[in-house]
Formats: structure tokens, sequence, C-alpha cells
């Protein structure tokens, strides 16, 4: 179903701006969360990232506000809905660029909300890096949680057995490696960037306790030409006790290019994500250059969104996002519109509140501009 709709630009706080936008897609509830004009620092606010509240109707959003001058960095913020979207608290710095560390100052980026299960802690995962460096591909992991429902936030030193750059993209994933119960956090590095020996890895961390991480495994290169893996979302595959990771892609010398064709890219684990199957196309999955979502709800319908189109900065690219649904012992299903409204729109993340339903974050902004603001939205897969 395709519907087109008006809704309400609900600020946080107790003010709200009305606003009237056409959309076309299956998306309802449409809002905005954020724009980049209440972040005076800032111009561009991106990445934002969901999951469900202490409550069934509470839902904790970050997302980052990039700092003037900055590529691809700045702070990271939080905002709470207690009326299961409808109006937004004011948002609270989780890490600051403003506040040293001693004698460094710190940008961060690409926040991932995490809850453990049976736990009322949410985890805040996030890239840091010197505010000096050109851009955030020379991060290393940083995390803060919160105990209140995400109203403060304490941030926490890692221990760190993996000592490399990393970017993330996508939350943790329970599992089960040789009877030892272990989180999973997918990243990747892009050390080619700037140095001839680096190297385009996405790559599994792995953690007893969410504070120590070492490295869990490599995901395979495809046995032909190499491929930029990149931005990976893990969830349960289709048989029992498999996992699956779908990530984003682009030309492995060449980043500036897709894959010919613009696709996603897999991989298999059987034994809990210590080791993985050789990355594979997965040809009716689209990917420009974008990350896209990857996850499975409860009843087993996997569920993949994407922008279509060509890559960002071509005409046309970053606008529309679409997906595909795939039953469980099924094939994917035809593409549909997710949200389509003209403008720029971006890395979208999901989280199932209830069976077969989801609330959803992306970051939006005009038709020649990107990430102006957040927006939220509810889906209802049938």
């Amino acid at each position: 179903m395709v519907a087109a709709a008006q809704f309400a630009l609900l600020l946080s706080g107790p003010a709200a701006l009305a606003e009237a936008e056409t959309y076309q897609g299956d998306v309802s509830d449409v809002s905005v969360i954020r724009r980049v004009t209440q972040h005076p620092y800032a111009w561009r606010i991106w990445q934002p990232f969901i999951v469900q509240g202490e409550r069934d109707r509470d839902l904790i959003v970050a997302f980052g506000a990039m700092v003037n001058g900055k590529k691809d960095m700045g702070d990271i913020l939080v905002t709470i809905s207690r009326d299961d979207g409808d109006t937004w608290d004011e948002p609270v710095a989780i890490f600051d660029h403003r506040q040293r560390q001693g004698a460094i100052q710190f940008a961060y980026a690409n926040p991932v909300l995490y809850r453990a299960p049976g736990q009322d802690i949410v985890w805040c995962f996030a890239m840091r890096c010197p505010i000096a460096f050109e851009n955030s591909e020379e991060s290393q992991l940083v995390a803060a949680f919160t105990a209140d429902g995400g109203r403060t936030w304490t941030p926490v030193e890692l221990a760190m057995r993996y000592t490399g750059p990393l970017i993330t993209n996508a939350s943790v994933v329970e599992t089960e490696i040789d009877g030892r119960q272990l989180f999973l956090l997918p990243a990747h590095r892009n050390t080619l960037q700037k140095d001839p020996r680096g190297s385009r890895d996405h790559f599994i961390l792995s953690s007893t306790s969410l504070l120590e991480w070492k490295l869990e495994a490599f995901i395979p290169q495809p046995t032909t030409a190499r491929v930029f893996l990149h931005e990976g979302n893990i969830a349960p595959g289709d048989a029992p006790g498999e996992l699956k990771i779908v990530m984003r892609t682009a030309n492995y010398d060449d980043s500036s290019l897709t894959t010919n064709p613009p696709r996603a890219y897999s991989s298999i684990s059987i034994d809990g994500g210590h080791t993985w199957s050789v990355s594979q196309e997965e040809p009716e999955l689209h990917n420009a250059k974008s990350k896209a979502y990857f996850g499975r709800a409860s009843n087993g319908t996997h569920i993949y969104v994407y922008n279509d189109g060509p890559a960002q900065r071509e005409p046309g690219g970053r606008m529309a996002l679409r997906y595909k649904t795939k039953a469980p012992g099924g094939s994917w299903s035809e593409q549909k519109t997710f949200y389509d409204a003209g403008i720029k729109n971006s890395y979208p993340t999901l989280t199932e509140v209830a069976p077969g339903d989801f609330r959803a974050v992306w970051d939006s902004g005009t038709p020649d501009t990107p990430r102006t603001h957040i927006h939220f939205g509810k889906l209802r897969l049938d």
C-alpha cells in the first residue's frame, strides 16, 4: 500500500510547530524529531538509532550533530519519547566534543543503542577520534550507559583487545560460542583511505560483558574481485542457529564507485559468529553505497530497508527509501515504498516494539541538501 499523508512537526519540549508535508510510502505517523537549526554549532544532524525504552510506549533515539567544519563527526545526543513518538523530550548529550579528556579534544560519530535481555541498562556505543583528524575513519570504540531510561548517561572506558581503528553502524546481538554466552558487535575499517598498505575489512567484535571487546572474526572477501564490505547488520538467518550479516558495499579500490551491479553482500555463520562464510552478492538486494537496515521480525520475516537509485552525490542519489520483506522459507518480495517525499533520505534504523510492529528513524533533508532533520515513523508488517 502506498499512502499520502500529512504530518505534524513535533519539536522537543513543550513547544510544538505544525507543518504539512506530503509523502508516499507504507510508513505511518511520520514526524520530525529534530532539526539542524536547533543546533547552532552543527551543519548536519545524522545517523539516528532507535530502541524501545523501559515501558511499552517509551522510545529512545540517539543521533549525531555534525560540528561545523568537520566532515562526519561531532556530538552524540539522545532524545526520549514517552508516548510512542507523539512528542520528544529536549535532547541531552551522551558525548560532547566540547568536553576535553585531559589535553585531548575528541569528536564522536555513529551511535548504536543496545539493551541486554533482562536488564534495565541501555548502552550507547559510538566512535571517538581526536577532533583535529580530517574525518572519523580512524576512530576507537567508546561507550556510555543509562540506568534511568536515557535521562542521564555515564561514560565508561572499555577494555579493548582489538586496538585498530573501527567504524560502527549496527547494534549488538547475543550469541553462544562454544557454550559461552557472548555479545557480538559488527564493525569495519577503512585504513586504505590514507595508507596504501591499509585495508577495507568487515569484522566482528565479541564480548562477555559489554565492557571488554576482542576481535572474533573477519568476514571473508568474495573469491572473485574484492568488495568494500561495510556497515553490516547481523540478524538470525533462515536456518535454526544461523546468523546472517547483510552489508553495504562499494568498489574495493575506488570507494566512490558502487559494485557492478550495485548490490548488498551477505555472509552466514553457523557457529554463533566465530567463523563466517565467504561473502556473496544478494541478487535481490540493491545497495548503492548507503547504509541499509537488515533485521528479522519475531515471526521470522526478514526486512531490508534501503535507498534506491544511484549513489550519493549523483543526481537522484539517496532520495527515496524502499523496502523488501521475506517470509520464512520464502523469497524476497517485490520492492515496496517505505518513504518518498522528493527529498534526501538515508540511514534508516528500525526496532520491533510488538510482533510485526516497528518504529523507525532516518535522517532527511531537502531535495538538494542531505541531513537537515531526523524523521520518525511506524511500520506494520502484515
